[in-house]
């Protein structure tokens, strides 16, 4: 199992995803991503569309504003 970090601070809809999704591909099962983001749409749409590929994903918020998406790659 191994962690990546995409850095999409300071990115608007749909960056983020964007990102997400060109990595997906490249992560094994037990891979655990985690994306920084502080657009809220992207706290919207990066854990819908990870929900609706069936992964884990927890959101933490770590300062105002700021969070962190973990992803966990299930299949």
């Amino acid at each position: 199992m191994a962690e990546f970090t995409i850095d999409a601070l300071g990115e608007a809809c749909p960056i983020p995803l964007l990102k997400v999704q060109k990595k997906w591909p490249e992560l094994q099962r037990g891979d655990v991503l985690v994306v920084n983001i502080d657009h809220s749409c992207a706290l919207k749409n990066i854990p819908e569309w990870a929900r609706k590929q069936g992964q884990n994903v927890e959101v933490e918020e770590v300062e105002d504003g700021v969070w962190d998406i973990y992803i966990e790659k299930i299949d």
